[in-house]
Order: C-alpha cells, then sequence, then structure tokens
C-alpha cells in the first residue's frame, strides 16, 4: 500500500461522517481514517511541550540508560526509539498524549547519547543495528518489561524493525518511520546509482579521518545541516534544536556515529557475540508484528518507497502517508498522527 487505506466497508459511513470536521480541522487522511477506530488523539501543536518532568537511570546490559517516562506504571507500555542526529526530545510531544491515552510510555536515550553512558570504559563503543538492539531488550529486562509496542524513527525505526523480527515475543505491536529498515552490510557493498549515492554523503565522509574529526570538531553545525536537510519544510527554532543538540555532547557520542556508518559499508568490524544476531538480520527476515509504517510527504532523507517493502510485513499491516510537509523526523513534526498511529497498531 502507499498510503491508501483498506477500511472495512462497514466503516465506511462512520468516516464519511467524519469527513466535514475533519475537512474544517485540516485533518491529514490518516488522522480522519483512524479516528474511527476509537480512541483518537486530539490535535496536537508541535512544540506544544518542550521537555520532560524527568530523566531516570538504570543498569541494563553493558549500559546505564537514560530514559524519560510518562504515564500509569500499571498501564500498558510503550517504547519510542530516536535516530541520528536527533534525541529523546522527538518525542517530547508523543509521550504525553500517549500516556493520556492510557499507555506508561519509555523513551530512551540510545547509546551515545544524553545520560546513557557505558558502564565500562572497556566495552567497544559499537555502533552496530544489532548492538542497539540488544540494548533495548536489556532495558526492558531491567524494567521488567515483558513486552511492549515499540516505535521508532530513523535508528530507532531499524532497532523497532530489529526487535520485533528478532524477539517478536517482547513486541506487542510496531510502528516504523520509512518503514522496514533492516540493513544486510552484503547487501550495501552494492553501488547504486550516483543519484542515490550522492544522499549518503555523509556516510562516505565519516569512513574517513578528516570525516570523524570533522564531526567531532562541528558536530552541532552538522546535526543541524542535517535537520534541515532531511526536513526541509520543517521551520525548527533555534531552542527546540539546542534541547536536542545537548545530547550529542554524550562522551561516546561520536565514536557510535563513526562505527555505526563504517559497519554499515564494512569499513568496520562488529563484535563477534552479535554474529549470530546479524547472520539473521542479513536475511532481511520478515516481521511478523502487527505494524503501521509511516512516512512524511516531505523526507529528505534517503528512505525506501513504501512498495518496496510492503512485503516484509506478513502480520496486520497499513501504511500512512502523513501530508503537510512532514519530513524525516515524523514524530516532532507530527505528533498528533505519530500518536495515534501507536495506539491503531497496538489495536490491529
Amino acid at each position: 500500500m502507499t498510503g491508501e487505506f483498506n477500511l472495512p466497508r462497514r466503516r465506511f459511513m462512520r468516516v464519511a461522517a467524519l469527513a466535514v470536521a475533519a475537512a474544517q480541522l485540516g485533518m491529514g487522511r490518516a488522522a480522519l481514517a483512524e479516528s474511527a477506530r476509537g480512541t483518537s488523539i486530539p490535535a496536537t501543536a508541535p512544540g506544544t511541550n518542550t521537555s520532560f518532568a524527568e530523566i531516570k537511570q538504570v543498569n541494563a546490559g553493558v549500559l546505564n540508560i537514560g530514559y524519560a517516562e510518562a504515564g500509569r506504571r500499571d498501564a500498558p507500555v510503550v517504547i519510542l526509539l530516536h535516530g541520528w542526529p536527533y534525541d529523546i526530545h522527538t518525542y517530547v510531544d508523543v509521550a504525553p498524549l500517549l500516556a493520556k491515552a492510557g499507555y506508561r510510555v519509555i523513551v530512551p536515550y540510545l547509546r551515545g547519547y544524553g545520560t546513557t553512558r557505558f558502564l565500562s570504559a572497556d566495552t567497544p563503543r559499537n555502533g552496530q543495528q544489532a548492538a542497539i538492539a540488544a540494548d533495548i531488550v536489556a532495558l526492558m529486562d531491567a524494567l521488567g518489561l515483558d513486552k511492549a509496542v515499540v516505535a521508532g524513527c530513523d535508528w530507532g525505526a531499524r532497532t523497532a524493525n530489529i526487535i520485533a523480527a528478532l524477539w517478536p515475543e517482547r513486541c506487542k505491536a510496531m510502528v516504523s518511520v520509512s518503514g522496514y529498515l533492516i540493513g544486510s552490510r552484503e547487501a550495501n557493498r552494492m553501488p547504486l546509482p550516483p543519484k542515490a549515492e550522492l544522499a549518503w554523503w555523509y556516510q562516505f565522509y565519516f569512513a574517513t579521518e578528516r570525516g570523524r574529526a570533522g564531526y567531532e570538531q562541528h558536530r552541532n553545525d552538522f546535526a543541524r545541516l542535517i535537520w534541515q536537510l532531511a526536513s526541509p519544510k520543517w521551520e525548527f527554532d533555534d531552542a527546540t534544536f539546542a534541547r536536542s543538540a545537548a545530547a550529542l555532547e554524550n562522551p561516546d557520542h561520536v565514536d557510535i556515529t563513526i562505527h555505526n556508518y563504517r559497519w554499515r559499508i564494512s569499513l568496520a568490524d562488529g563484535e563477534r557475540e552479535f554474529d549470530e544476531l546479524e547472520d539473521r538480520l542479513a536475511s532481511l527476515p520478515v516481521i511478523t508484528v502487527p505494524t503501521i509504517t509511516l512516512e512524511g510527504d516531505a523526507n529528505g532523507a534517503p528512505h525506501p518507497d513504501p512498495a518496496a517493502y510492503a512485503k516484509k510485513f506478513s502480520g496486520k499491516y497499513e501504511h500512512r502517508l502523513i501530508t503537510g510537509g512532514i519530513g524525516h523526523n515524523l514524530p516532532q513534526e507530527a505528533p498528533q498522527a505519530f500518536a495515534q498511529a501507536v495506539v491503531d497498531a497496538d489495536r490491529l
């Protein structure tokens, strides 16, 4: 599917009855279609919230993970995963919406971001995809969470994909911006057409020591540029950027970022303990858990066409195109649509 909803006929009249009100409110097709399903997330302007109540810390696996939390502790759990070069503020408006909808919301800093720290100086600063996903499973174990709805964008979407694929028993449902993002290093060896390679310019920059030094020295300018290129119609202000840029000052951030992009194109090794997981991921496994994928209509970052990954989801599945100039950081740019997708994925 490419953004259209195949709603059962019995709901057609209910959706139609909402059309006039939706048009008056400027609702996108996603919000219109899904308001007929049950819980309707209220309209929320991006930037309504600017902070989380507190940041908690917990030892989980090789990390002491910093995370924000909202909602009742006895409520169904949603884990929201950010990407690069963003941070937990991607979900600063989404989290309270989901808490009000009846969820316990966990928003962790990934390794190399914010207050998350390695427990040992000897642990490799590894950014490979399986390691990041294993961190989140370890976080669930540390918090005593058997199962959760997992949702994310960018690195966070890939991490959600991996958890859903490798640990489906831990994943009640999934929301993924830009769809299926599990990577294969073997596939990444194949050259792309020049225009597609151009979009990955920073990956090749990071492959050099000059790139590492440049990112270390200019990480805020670099992150701002990525934000602008990836979301060309998002008019974020300096304060919004500064809140997230602070997370990039983590002492392991550069190492994790550089390793992640070098590992993808086989210029850096991973840890052997993840070899078996990476072998399974290299087969690009089908995801069986209920899933909603999202795409913004103005995403300037490299992303696959929805038609290319629809068959990678064998369970209940929907794809939604979020309109209105929405870019790569979709949860922060369109928090209502993202929160609605989480609620609806949980009820597929």
